[in-house]
């Protein structure tokens, strides 16, 4: 396992534990940070439920702090570390923000734009181009994901079951 490799697993580990805060205030569990120099520059996490907010994915919330942080909303030679692969609006969003590369832990099949659904960073018509890497401690970052669902099914199950009694 190479330097790169390990640094790779220290920052998703620091994903995990922005996906851990979406947890606990129930939202789905993706954590997201951006990094710049060997240190974090921005951190986020789901809320969308509770922001009201359709665009407040971890990514987009990391990607606004990173921002504020350095007083700029292009943020060239950064790396940002996601749980999740991203979706076409954060991808979109990391085009626009000029980030460097984009690391993600687990393959989303559903709606996945990086290499799942579509290969979206790679298209020729962009402006700016985005290394992307997949599967960085991508079985952490499945397991919090399927243990919520897992839990989430059985939480409207026993609702359900309660209010037929």
């Amino acid at each position: 396992m190479g330097i790169e490799t390990n640094q790779h697993e220290q920052w998703m580990q620091a994903a995990l534990a922005q996906a851990r805060l979406a947890e606990s205030i129930e939202e789905v569990p993706v954590g997201a940070v951006v990094v710049a120099d060997g240190q974090i520059i921005g951190q986020g996490y789901n809320q969308v439920i509770r922001l009201h907010d359709p665009t407040a994915h971890a990514e987009i919330m990391a990607l606004r702090d990173a921002a504020q942080q350095l007083g700029n909303y292009r943020l060239p030679q950064t790396t940002l570390y996601v749980t999740l692969e991203p979706c076409m609006m954060c991808a979109g969003s990391m085009v626009h923000a000029r980030i460097g590369t984009v690391i993600y832990g687990a393959a989303d099949p559903k709606t996945g734009i990086i290499n799942s659904r579509d290969t979206l960073l790679h298209k020729p018509y962009h402006f700016h181009q985005i290394e992307a890497v997949g599967g960085v401690l991508e079985q952490q970052c499945s397991a919090l994901l399927t243990a919520f669902f897992k839990r989430r099914r059985a939480e409207k199950k026993s609702a359900k079951d309660s209010a037929s009694d």
